[in-house]
């Protein structure tokens, strides 16, 4: 059987903590950021966490299951 490929995708946009959680990037900072308030622009700045309901498709693709 051949071998379990991660999805180069998810390994380029998520990292695993050293607890075991997987941690994720903001969406919608990337351009067109002139009509965004600063205060939103601020926010979308620190890394997240996924979220539970989300978290066994991320691990699929990431090979971790």
């Amino acid at each position: 059987m051949p071998k379990m490929k991660t999805k180069s995708s998810a390994k380029k946009r998520f990292t695993v903590t050293g607890s075991g959680k997987i941690k994720r990037k903001h969406a919608f900072k990337s351009h067109i950021l002139t009509k965004k308030s600063t205060k939103r622009k601020r926010n979308l700045t620190h890394a997240g966490l996924v979220d539970g309901s989300d978290m066994s498709n991320v691990k699929l693709q990431l090979c971790m299951k």
